[in-house]
């Protein structure tokens, strides 16, 4: 139990939706009573933000020193007041951000003036407040946004959506929307209960209201308005954001839900963080030692392992030279990264267009053949049997399954074999007859929703242990779903689905 407790953590990383789960419990009365960090954290802040700004449920959250934080940690309790942190026999006076520090333009001092009306109003309050948490000294204009928080991860997401949209919110650039927690139009046939439904769906409907483009991908990089390099935008979902920046070159935060609504609304972000070039460089230097022969399971493996070797700053990965991944094998790559590190981006030479940006202090560190044989075992400790072979995390590109229809040349599958796709997708995989040819071969093609929201009963209540081709979901699989994973390349999972076996042999690149 976390509540009324003081939480120390150095930082946060993973999903943008902690903000989400950390205003759910300030509004339940369950959350802690102060959070400590020791590093720069936005997610987890932007929700205790949310939580006092907009619902009157105040939640301290304060940044120490890595000395003042390990010295409060060794003690078994401590005080905090407005002044001053108490723990043991230390004190130590606490300084709020400086306000005055944040270069406001008459455009900005007319939005919290009420010009736009209140709900833009609200959010540029919220914007500020953040960006004098993050040192920003100013504001930024952004061209577009990608909204993570229509997940309904908690009831906290639904009550500030309808609190803005009941203002008569609307967004001001071009929003997309993440995948959401159910087919927004098919989950009653699919037999979702009304008491997850109703809300998840009431969730959607706030965001499209608000004028938000009902895309439903966790990959907005597939789109048609995906943004050009250089460009700033406000993207929140890790996956996005670290594809955005890193292989796109754009430039966007990894934005916490809620934020990327108050961006939507007011076209301003806090220019901080890797909107700035200096904060793009690479701080740690991960020397590669690349395999023979290695196949598509290859990059979300190494993604995996950059992330683990690289949890707090952007690295730059070396000796992938010359190996030419496309669209799908980085997409994989940034979305395995996302799950286990909080950098925003990272650059591979050779292959993503700012490489060259490393820090004169960057570090070294080696991930070996060693390193990714044991990540294959760790992610490969479910049984041989397998129940459900679950693809597109990141959401699945045409490219991707033109590939999986041809892998199947119109053989049957024997277990459930899900596709997750977003609904350009789906709508361009129905055209061409991929849809067509799938469905045949008993592929079920889902779109709304993603991997880390499918839940039962859509999510086959019988399965047991699941096979996938996602480092992202691989890592999270096991505790979103409560089922055992089995992680492998594309050609495996087919195998999987036509046999209801995974592989017992590592593949031959690994070995």
């Amino acid at each position: 139990m976390i509540s009324g407790t003081i939480l120390m953590m150095p930082a946060t990383r993973g999903s943008c939706s902690g903000s989400g789960v950390l205003l759910d419990l300030a509004l339940s009365s369950r959350a802690p009573a102060a959070l400590i960090f020791s590093e720069p954290e936005d997610v987890a802040t932007l929700g205790a933000l949310v939580a006092a700004e907009m619902f009157d449920r105040k939640l301290p959250v304060l940044r120490l020193s890595r000395d003042a934080f390990a010295a409060v940690a060794r003690e078994k309790s401590a005080r905090i007041t407005r002044e001053v942190l108490i723990a043991g026999e230390l004190e130590l006076k606490l300084t709020p951000p400086a306000a005055a520090a944040l270069e406001l333009t008459d455009a900005d001092e007319a939005l919290l003036s009420c010009a736009r009306g209140v709900a833009a109003q609200q959010a540029m309050r919220i914007i500020c407040a953040m960006a004098i948490q993050q040192g920003a000294t100013r504001l930024i204009d952004i061209s577009q946004a990608h909204i993570d928080g229509c997940i309904y991860a908690s009831p906290a997401n639904l009550t500030f959506a309808e609190a803005f949209a009941e203002l008569g919110a609307r967004v001001c650039v071009p929003t997309t929307m993440n995948a959401i927690s159910v087919d927004r139009e098919n989950w009653r046939a699919q037999g979702v209960a009304p008491a997850f439904g109703n809300p998840a769906q009431r969730l959607a409907d706030a965001y499209v209201r608000m004028g938000c483009a009902p895309s439903f991908t966790c990959a907005p990089y597939l789109l048609e308005s995906s943004p050009k390099a250089g460009e700033a935008i406000a993207w929140a979902e890790s996956n996005a954001v670290v594809y955005a920046n890193s292989v796109l070159g754009a430039r966007t935060a990894k934005h916490p839900d809620f934020l990327d609504l108050c961006i939507a609304l007011t076209g301003r972000a806090p220019l901080s963080g890797v909107y700035l070039d200096e904060h793009r460089q690479a701080m740690r230097i991960l020397d590669i030692e690349l395999p023979a022969n290695l196949d598509d399971a290859f990059w979300p493996l190494i993604g995996y392992l950059a992330g683990k070797a690289s949890p707090d700053r952007i690295p730059v990965l070396r000796g992938l030279e010359g190996t030419h991944p496309g669209q799908a094998e980085l997409k994989a790559l940034c979305g395995a990264f996302g799950t286990t590190s909080a950098a925003p981006m990272l650059h591979i030479e050779g292959v993503t267009p700012e490489a060259d940006a490393i820090h004169g202090d960057a570090d070294h560190l080696p991930i070996t053949l060693g390193d990714m044989q044991a990540a294959w075992r760790m992610l490969n400790e479910g049984p041989e049997d397998v129940d459900l072979v679950a693809l597109g995390s990141p959401h699945a590109s045409l490219d991707e399954c033109r590939e999986l229809a041809a892998r199947l040349a119109g053989s049957k599958t024997v277990i459930s074999t899900i596709v997750a796709v977003g609904r350009d997708t789906l709508q361009a995989m129905r055209e061409e007859g991929v849809l067509e040819a799938l469905e045949q071969s008993g592929v079920q093609v889902i779109s709304d929703l993603c991997w880390c929201s499918i839940s039962e009963p859509v999510f086959p209540p019988a399965a047991r242990t699941v096979m996938t081709n996602s480092g992202k979901y691989a890592h999270y699989g096991p505790g979103l779903s409560g089922r055992a994973v089995r992680f492998g390349n594309l050609a495996q999972c087919v195998s999987a689905a036509l046999t209801g076996r995974a592989a017992k042999e590592l593949p031959q690149w690994v070995s």
